[in-house]
């Protein structure tokens, strides 16, 4: 029988039923604009927060560590709830939960503009990182079933530049209305931005077309987790995701505190224009891509990481431009780092593909969500002194593990890292 005869053979609910939509179709621009918009959103909502640190612990007398939990309450249980939320969508179908998390994380975010104490925010934070989970778990994994192969990576580019100019545009739009009409303007902001994605969300995202429900067995999904444990490859990248991470969100979490102080005393607005250093990032990840596909991943990784060193020696300076010079040359390393680890995941693993991103994605978050609200208590020992020394202790450690994964033997051609 032809393949093209096989295709119509195929059950009604066989992902072979249907075709797979190709770059340039009306339908192909919806799901890619819709995972786009999503992803856009899921930044927006989770990161906006960020700059307002120094608010939060002003209005409610915190320190900075206790400031920070409003933005690891959210990110340790959306690292917790990834896995799961991947194998519920195995059972229930991507779109359907896609939905219901983006709409979820919306309410929440709305009840949290709305709370009346530090403690009811917390926990209308913690319930958005619950039902947001489902969104980053499932959206490259929606992308992969409905998209045709070739036209993959166009719409995946798409879809991580969106989450970077998501967390940009929070950041940004949440600093600057909370400088002009106080914390819980700032907080409004974000939830109707949120508001607007959402509905746009709901409107483009065509229904799944190529899922199947799969059935999830516990012991398979345990001895998979245990064979990618095992990988020298694979263990290290997971482990350097979570430092990476840590890194990167304790130097954004507490930049605000270091440039609202003497020398710099910079208002709200004017720090919200530090995280349009994101653009950089937006730039880098895709060039790290490129130059691993050129120089090989090995040595584009302990380069990039091997580059934030300096950049946070220069943050260290009393002059604001060498700071935001090496905020940015931080931004770009991690970047092009981060995009270079997470698509070795993919290249290197041979089985359960959407459990080891999972995997790396956990690590990612709950690295933000541990070392972001450990390294307060370097700023209360030793201000930021005490961070960049804990940053860049971290980044040795990288360093260590991106020169091991330089000898960690390659798999076979046709999975090679």
């Amino acid at each position: 029988m032809s393949s093209a005869s096989a295709t119509l053979a195929a059950p009604a609910n066989s992902p072979t039923a249907t075709a797979p939509l190709h770059a340039g179709s009306k339908a192909w621009w919806r799901a890619t604009w819709a995972a786009a918009i999503g992803g856009f959103a899921t930044f927006a909502l989770l990161y906006g927060v960020q700059p307002l640190m120094p608010l939060f612990a002003a209005q409610y007398g915190l320190s900075p560590a206790g400031a920070s939990a409003v933005l690891s309450f959210a990110t340790l249980p959306m690292a917790l709830l990834l896995i799961p939320a991947s194998l519920l969508a195995d059972k229930v179908g991507r779109t359907p939960l896609m939905v219901a998390s983006l709409a979820g994380g919306v309410l929440l975010s709305w009840l949290a503009a709305w709370s009346s104490s530090f403690g009811w925010l917390l926990l209308w934070r913690a319930l958005f990182g619950v039902l947001m989970a489902g969104l980053p778990a499932l959206a490259l994994s929606y992308l992969s079933e409905e998209l045709a192969p070739e036209s993959l990576g166009r719409a995946v580019g798409l879809y991580i530049a969106a989450n970077a100019l998501g967390g940009m545009s929070g950041r940004y739009l949440g600093a600057v209305v909370a400088d002009a009409w106080g914390l819980q303007s700032g907080l409004l902001a974000l939830a109707a931005l949120g508001t607007v994605a959402a509905l746009l969300f709901w409107k483009l995202l065509p229904p799944s077309r190529r899922f199947t429900p799969r059935p999830v067995s516990l012991a398979s999904v345990l001895a998979d987790s245990r064979s990618h444990w095992r990988d020298p490859g694979l263990s290290r990248l997971f482990v350097l995701g979570f430092m990476l991470m840590g890194g990167f969100v304790s130097l954004y979490n507490y930049l605000g505190f270091r440039l609202q102080a003497a020398p710099f005393g910079l208002s709200q607005s004017a720090i919200g224009l530090i995280f349009l250093l994101y653009v950089v990032g937006m730039v880098s990840s895709n060039l790290g891509g490129r130059w691993a596909d050129r120089y090989s991943r090995r040595v584009v990784l302990w380069k990039m990481v091997a580059l934030m060193l300096p950049a946070l020696l220069l943050t260290l300076s009393q002059s604001l431009w060498l700071v935001v010079a090496g905020v940015a040359l931080f931004t770009f390393g991690f970047f092009a780092a981060h995009s270079v680890a997470a698509s070795w995941v993919g290249r290197r693993v041979q089985h359960a593909r959407a459990l080891a991103s999972a995997f790396y994605l956990t690590s990612y978050y709950l690295g933000s969500a541990f070392i972001g609200s450990g390294s307060g208590l370097m700023w209360r020992l030793d201000g930021w002194l005490g961070v960049a020394g804990l940053i860049g202790a971290l980044l040795c450690l990288c360093l260590w593990l991106t020169w091991q994964l330089r000898a960690v033997e390659p798999l076979p051609v046709s999975h090679a890292a």
